[in-house]
């Protein structure tokens, strides 16, 4: 069974950093795409960053790129979201997700098949 677990959500001051971490288990983390989305309250779901499972490659949203970095720690089968000069703008529920397809090539957010529970971050101004 595939489990994703984030952790390292808070509260933040704007300009300030925090690091998400997603523990996942049941699988075989190279071979998936995974990635990061969030969502806003009363706003649509937002694909901010994600790791192609062809080539390792990474893909940012505009509105995180050049602040935000994913990576993955292979030996923990863990997935990272460092998020650095954070705005008010950038808090709502932040999720990991994973599939078996390489969802990350055409950033195919609403397709993940694996989903964690989720993570409150808060930036105030």
């Amino acid at each position: 069974e595939v489990q994703l677990v984030e952790s390292g959500g808070g509260l933040v001051q704007t300009g300030g950093s925090l690091r998400l971490s997603c523990a996942t288990s049941g699988f075989t983390f190279d071979d998936y795409a995974v990635g990061w989305y969030r969502q806003a309250p009363g706003k649509e779901r937002e694909g901010i960053a994600c790791i192609s499972s062809s080539d390792g490659s990474a893909w940012y949203a505009d509105s995180v790129k050049g602040r935000f970095t994913i990576s993955g720690d292979h030996a923990k089968n863990t997935l990272y979201l460092q998020m650095n000069i954070l705005k008010p703008e950038d808090t709502a529920v932040y999720y990991c997700v994973a599939d078996a397809m390489d969802l990350c090539l055409g950033q195919w957010f609403d397709e993940y098949d694996h989903h964690g529970q989720g993570t409150q971050v808060t930036v105030s101004s």
